[in-house]
């Protein structure tokens, strides 16, 4: 291992919402020679400085020879995308030789030891953490919780809020406080990170291999919300329809949706769960030890970063696009 930050960086899902965030932000620093992987169908640009190569996620040669001479790799993967090609990815890096790769688990943090085997989203994210394992490389997961923008922008089955027809569904008294990050502090937090030495005196990078990195923007309830939305908005609770449901009954309804097809029964059950009143990882950020010092984050402010999911919201275009 070296002394010094690690210089060849892979992005796959660049011009994605995350993935984006984390380019932007490694640019910044000069300090990378930064690659974004791409689909040979792909129509998407990354930003300037960025050298592109074309792969075929189906054929691992491609996949390999792409990543071969990198030394961290970053997973960045749409809901729709197929569900065995987080393992295709994983499997060529190690094969490749890349010693680091942060899998696409961007969510709460999980120690196994405590993992939940009931809990298919948990499942899921060890999973992924497992196939970069196994594949050879070392993971390294950012913990941020859910990404602010993207829950609060999307409607009922994600935090609930549908912001253009002024509607909101508490679960049970809506203020069960949870740990959220923006794009951005992703985006910052991953360059800070891949700013410091590879290995030794603390903090490096070695640090981090095999953990979570802890970071977050907020600790927010959906109440802080709404009353956040009131600001920027001029609202007050009477211009909002408020109704509340119970975790148990989102879980139910989630569950009911999920086994008719509905996709987003899936996102209605794992939201709910994390605003479970017996879940203590949902705001890891109120007792855990975290890496926004160590890294340097900003504190951020709340009501700018919903202005910004107004905007979104009021543009009309899809997150999904």
């Amino acid at each position: 291992m070296s002394s010094q930050p690690l210089r060849h960086v892979a992005v796959v899902g660049a011009t994605g919402r995350v993935g984006r965030a984390f380019v932007r932000e490694l640019l910044k620093t000069g300090t990378h020679t930064i690659t974004a992987l791409t689909r040979e169908d792909s129509k998407s640009v990354p930003p300037e400085g960025v050298k592109v190569v074309k792969v075929n996620y189906d054929d691992e040669a491609s996949l390999v020879s792409a990543l071969r001479g990198q030394q961290f790799l970053i997973i960045t993967l749409p809901l729709n995308a197929p569900e065995d090609i987080h393992g295709k990815i994983a499997s060529a890096a190690g094969k490749a030789g890349v010693p680091y790769v942060m899998p696409n688990a961007y969510t709460y943090p999980i120690e196994r030891r405590d993992a939940d085997e009931e809990s298919p989203f948990q499942q899921m994210y060890l999973a992924r953490i497992k196939e970069v394992e196994d594949a050879g490389s070392a993971p390294v997961m950012l913990g941020c919780g859910f990404w602010y923008e993207w829950s609060l922008s999307l409607g009922n089955p994600w935090f609930g809020f549908d912001i253009k027809d002024r509607k909101v569904t508490f679960v049970d008294d809506g203020k069960r406080v949870i740990t959220v990050s923006t794009w951005d502090q992703c985006g910052r937090a991953a360059a800070a990170l891949l700013g410091l030495p590879e290995s030794g005196p603390r903090p490096s990078l070695a640090d981090f291999k095999g953990r979570f990195v802890k970071i977050h923007s907020f600790r927010v309830s959906q109440r802080d919300i709404l009353d956040s939305l009131h600001r920027v908005l001029g609202t007050t609770d009477a211009d909002w329809d408020i109704s509340y449901e119970t975790v148990e009954k989102r879980r139910k309804d989630g569950a009911e949706e999920l086994s008719k097809g509905i996709p987003t029964g899936f996102v209605k059950q794992m939201y709910a769960n994390v605003f479970a009143a017996d879940n203590k990882a949902s705001d890891y950020a109120g007792h855990a030890d975290e890496a926004n010092s160590v890294l340097g984050l900003p504190e951020e402010n709340l009501d700018e970063v919903t202005k910004g999911v107004v905007a979104i919201v009021e543009s009309g275009k899809s997150l999904f696009g």
